[in-house]
């Protein structure tokens, strides 16, 4: 039987009182099968049924953490109850129930494993999606709801996703960024049409860009340099697909640039390029996707202002663009118009960049940084530019990483 709805597994019969929670995998085709044989065997019993979990279905597993924060505190970003900058991680609060974080210019939106939505910092625009614009120096719930999946925060907006697969956007719309048709604020969650199929989600300054199920990929937003890849530089206030491809795996978006995977591993950008940060080896702007190097082997990207950070599938991580504060993690300031490898190391996880720094995760649970630090965001507890990757204290737990401009969030496994 195929895994590919909701609802039991049913096999006749009484169970023997055994219980199972299963965590499957996807597949190529995105559907994981197994047999009747294979089902009673995980679950230990003759026949009877298995149950799902209600929020198995379409929803990760979520390892439950504690949240830390570090960096520029102005407006009260870093969640602490105070506009403090802080050089060295800092728990916010003492709850061990959160899942991801998403740094924004001066703000951080929050989910936590229960699915409510949570945000702390600037709120000029509404981009807390509090109903006003009042800052807030500690985190306060968004709404009351308990289904929120994924977010992206941009310079003044932001939008997330639903386990249901809608999208929502929020913040400043001076652009149409938020995707609803119009140019108009919005402090609180308005829905991006009415489909149940996005997937993930990206927002650069004034620009969103967005997947969904079906490995379409889409834009809106600002398009003055072609990051929303149309072939042009117009302004688009709902979502525009780029291109026709079925194929788009993972996106990153820098300040002014757009970044994609695809399922067969190529890397493609487009957007602002004035650095190199397209990794094209020219200097030019692309307003349509341009193929960095011939590799398959990409996976995780992510930009910054001005430069770009990737993993590839073995492990290893690449850099390039604009390195004025040693953000490539080169050991020098120069700047790169094609990919570069930082360290020769193969065990890099989970990646994020800020203004001018990048943090990064491996395999291992460590955490380190470079890059610019004038506020202490690589959180080394001094103030001291590092152009190559230094760890941030010796735990071997952490999670997730995000970073704003210049302020960073983590989660430690509780």
């Amino acid at each position: 039987m195929a895994l590919n709805g909701s609802g039991p597994i049913s096999l006749a019969g009484a169970t023997t009182g055994e219980s199972i929670a299963l965590e499957l995998g996807e597949t190529a085709t995105g559907i994981r099968s197994l047999n009747d044989t294979v089902v009673r065997d995980l679950a230990e019993v003759a026949s009877g049924s298995i149950v799902m979990p209600t929020n198995f279905w379409g929803k990760a597993s979520i390892t439950p953490a504690s949240i830390w924060s570090w960096g520029v505190g102005t407006a009260g970003r870093l969640g602490q109850g105070n506009t403090t900058n802080y050089s060295s991680p800092v728990q916010v609060g003492a709850l061990t129930t959160w899942a991801v974080a998403s740094g924004g210019y001066a703000f951080t939106l929050m989910i936590k494993t229960d699915g409510t939505f949570w945000g702390t910092g600037n709120n000029q625009y509404g981009q807390l999606a509090l109903g006003d614009t009042t800052h807030r120096s500690s985190p306060v719930q968004i709404g009351a709801l308990t289904t929120w999946l994924k977010a992206a925060s941009g310079k003044y907006h932001s939008v997330a996703t639903k386990t249901d697969g809608t999208l929502w956007a929020f913040g400043r719309n001076q652009y149409g960024e938020l995707g609803d048709g119009t140019a108009s604020a919005r402090s609180s969650p308005v829905q991006v049409g009415a489909l149940t199929t996005w997937n993930e989600v990206a927002c650069g300054v004034d620009f969103t860009l967005a997947t969904k199920t079906d490995g379409t990929l889409w834009a809106w937003g600002r398009s003055n340099f072609g990051q929303l890849g149309q072939g042009n530089t117009t302004t688009y206030s709902s979502p525009v697909q780029v291109g026709t491809l079925t194929t788009w795996d993972k996106i990153g978006t820098g300040a002014d640039h757009s970044l994609g995977s695809k399922t067969d591993g190529t890397l493609w950008s487009w957007g602002y390029n004035y650095y190199g940060q397209l990794g094209d080896i020219t200097r030019t702007n692309r307003n349509s996707p341009v193929q960095v190097g011939a590799l398959t082997t990409w996976d995780k990207v992510t930009g910054g202002r001005w430069f770009t950070l990737a993993t590839k599938t073995n492990g290893q991580v690449w850099a390039w663009g604009r390195n004025t504060k040693g953000q490539l993690g080169q050991g020098n300031s120069t700047t790169y118009s094609s990919p570069v490898q930082v360290g020769t190391l193969t065990t890099w996880s989970n990646i994020a960049a800020g203004y001018e720094f990048c943090m990064a995760t491996k395999t291992n649970g460590q955490l380190w940084a470079w890059g610019y630090n004038p506020a202490g965001e690589l959180g080394q507890g001094n103030t001291t530019d590092r152009s190559s990757p230094v760890q941030v204290g010796a735990l071997t737990t952490w999670l997730t990483i995000s970073c704003g401009e210049v302020h960073t969030f983590g989660t430690i496994e509780a």
